[in-house]
């Protein structure tokens, strides 16, 4: 099959330019700005005319949270506009669309980890914006799945690991907090998902469903700064402290920690602990 992947040079469209190098059954096809803006409906038509993709992966997102803030109108755009734009396009061409959102749908009050039957309630421009993204495909109603994932890092672009280890290697000692709980999620294992529904799936059923994945287990912001520290070898002291020595514009969840059941139970997809991933991800680096 032919599959149309969008926000190819992010961490997770890396990711699947990396693992689709191993994969020689199927043809891919990587867009990112400037060459393909998913808000641009004509340009989205047209790279699918000439793709004629069975499936299209949408990578592609505003994800700057704090400047989502200030800036909303790009934010919507991208995260809910583009999305539109992707969900028409997947509807034309009979596509499937693999759509990947966020935890920061919910604002972090439940005491569980949140089902995808669980209302959301997002707090933030960022996560109303993707949460509205997610409205927008099931209005449109292409044949769509719709995965939720959090804290999301890679070897590639910026994210909280790569910044850890760049402040382990100037500072002697770091402040971290430890009252927002989530599970950091290595985008290898994500776009292994991904791609695991993408040709899998069967291209006769019209699917309308959401998912949670994230790699299994549950950490604060300082057990994910302390394990960088530990498992690269960092001589960096991490110490813990609330929210508040830390304001940010964009509220986050306390608590955003995803259950996986329906995406093991559906797929059969296996999960492996954040921290095995995380030590493949830094035994990798250089």
């Amino acid at each position: 099959m032919n599959i149309l992947v969008t926000g190819s040079n992010g961490q997770l469209g890396s990711e699947l330019q990396e693992l689709s190098r191993s994969i020689s059954d199927h043809s891919f096809f990587f867009y990112d700005l400037p060459e393909l803006d998913i808000t641009d409906s004509e340009a989205v038509m047209s790279a699918v005319a000439e793709c004629r993709p069975s499936v299209i992966i949408n990578a592609a997102a505003y994800t700057a949270v704090d400047k989502a803030e200030r800036d909303p109108e790009s934010a919507f755009r991208v995260n809910r506009n583009g999305a539109g734009v992707l969900a028409a396009a997947c509807r034309d061409a009979g596509a499937l669309l693999l759509h990947v959102s966020t935890d920061y749908v919910f604002d972090g009050s439940q005491p569980r980890p949140y089902r995808e039957s669980d209302p959301p309630s997002p707090s933030s421009v960022y996560g109303r914006s993707k949460f509205q993204g997610e409205g927008l495909i099931g209005e449109i109603d292409p044949s769509h799945i719709i995965v939720r994932t959090s804290w999301l890092y890679s070897s590639h672009g910026s994210n909280f690991v790569k910044t850890m280890l760049r402040l382990g290697a100037e500072k002697k000692e770091l402040q971290v907090v430890f009252d927002q709980t989530g599970t950091p999620t290595s985008a290898v294992d994500l776009a292994g998902a991904l791609m695991e529904i993408a040709w899998r799936h069967d291209p006769s059923h019209h699917y309308r469903q959401t998912y949670h994945y994230s790699n299994e287990g549950t950490a604060s912001w300082y057990d994910f700064a302390y394990a960088v520290m530990e498992l690269s070898g960092l001589e960096c002291s991490v110490h813990p402290v609330d929210s508040s020595s830390y304001p940010q514009e964009a509220p986050r969840p306390s608590y955003s920690v995803l259950d996986k059941g329906a995406i093991k139970r559906d797929w059969g997809i296996r999960i492996p602990y954040w921290r095995h991933s995380l030590a493949t991800m830094l035994s990798h680096q250089p």
